[in-house]
């Protein structure tokens, strides 16, 4: 029994994703740059191959300011060195002009032939610093100009920060029947109340299984409200070993040269430093264990180095497969996963764990994926 209920109470598989890391977040040691491991296209783009590779169904391309590449010129430039691993692109709301938005989205997913899936992010930009109340107006806006543009032949909008009248939706029509499934991270209020309103999954950062479950309940109260349902996701580090002695020995290592002032710095040069999800990954580092663990097998010292996710699946296959396996339980259907350095830790998960894990992609789940190229004007439709 799912702790609420969800979109994909009957899938008895998960979305297992991995991460590239266009935010300057690959290391050898956590917070020790490593020139080989910089996010360049070369290397950010190998860790996207790998995944593929190694059988992941998804992957997310983050976004930040901070030193990288923009997400959406990378998602496009995977398209043709890719077949089969979907593209999770992070979005900041509010940073393209919506219709353009729209049409870049949608060129991306038929680039892709369906395998885009799209990320919701509402916080600051670069230089920036907004209200909340009016980040999420702004965001809200955002997703409903889009959602407009891929379900209707016109788009009419009439709201505080956008107006949009009478244009035509032939430029803007994905390949996917709808558009792509929006992710959607956050624990405020406004976050809560934009998630359980428009996205389709809810993606949680690491927490004690209790905690989880309150945040599970907390968008789902507010889905119920609009008649929806959502699925449940969790991003998370994974170290994964023969033996759980292997994987925390290390844990040990990767932070066995970090300074606590680097580790800092590099926290809060990210958008999100400030934001409530980031205060919560800091209080579970400040009620860990004497070996950084909150509860059996999640350990917090990745936090030490990184804002946002900050704790890590960590031990044997069989205790991380337990581990999955109870949050599946709990009706998480998606799992975006991790590790240092991206690469090698692909092939330790993609060799231990996922021939044991029965996988999909959510958005052939949903039936959003057309069996051949829709009819619309990027596909086989009539040419106007």
């Amino acid at each position: 029994m799912t702790v609420v209920p969800i979109t994909s109470p009957d899938l008895d598989a998960a979305e297992v994703s991995w991460f590239s890391a266009l935010c300057s977040d690959d290391y050898q040691f956590l917070g020790v740059p490593d020139g080989d491991l910089r996010s360049s296209w070369a290397h950010c783009s190998e860790i996207v191959k790998t995944a593929e590779a190694q059988g992941f169904r998804n992957i997310l391309c983050p976004s930040s300011y901070q030193v990288g590449q923009d997400t959406l010129s990378f998602v496009a430039g995977c398209a043709p060195i890719t077949s089969k691993i979907n593209l999770l692109a992070a979005v900041r709301c509010g940073e393209m002009q919506p219709i353009m938005l729209a049409r870049t989205i949608a060129t991306l997913d038929h680039m892709l032939e369906g395998r885009l899936t799209v990320n919701i992010i509402s916080s600051d930009f670069p230089g920036e610093k907004a209200e909340s109340a009016y980040r999420y107006q702004r965001s809200r806006e955002v997703v409903e100009i889009l959602k407009q543009a891929w379900t209707r032949d016109e788009i009419n909008y009439e709201g505080e920060v956008y107006n949009f009248k009478g244009l035509t939706t032939d430029p803007v029509r994905p390949y996917q029947t709808g558009g792509p499934l929006l992710y959607f991270g956050g624990y405020s209020p406004s976050a809560l109340e934009l998630c359980g309103q428009h996205c389709d999954v809810y993606l949680m950062w690491p927490e004690k299984m209790e905690e989880l479950q309150g945040r599970m309940q907390a968008v789902h109260s507010v889905a119920e409200k609009y008649d929806r349902t959502l699925d449940y996701g969790l991003r998370v580090h994974v170290i994964v070993r023969d033996t759980e002695a292997e994987a925390r020995e290390y844990a040990d290592h990767i932070v066995s040269k970090l300074d606590d002032e680097q580790g800092t710095a590099i926290r809060e040069r990210a958008l999100d430093a400030k934001s409530l999800g980031v205060s919560h990954q800091a209080k579970n580092r400040e009620v860990a264990d004497d070996a950084g663990f909150i509860e059996p097998h999640l350990w917090t010292g990745v936090g030490r180095a990184r804002s946002g996710c900050g704790a890590a699946l960590v031990g044997s296959t069989d205790q991380v497969m337990s581990k999955l396996e109870a949050y599946q339980k709990m009706g998480i259907r998606a799992f975006i996963l991790s590790g240092y350095p991206h690469i090698d830790e692909a092939k330790h998960f993609g060799a231990r764990i996922l021939p044991n894990m029965k996988t999909c992609s959510l958005p052939e789940a949903y039936g959003r994926v057309p069996a051949s190229p829709p009819e619309t004007p990027l596909g086989v439709g009539v040419r106007r």
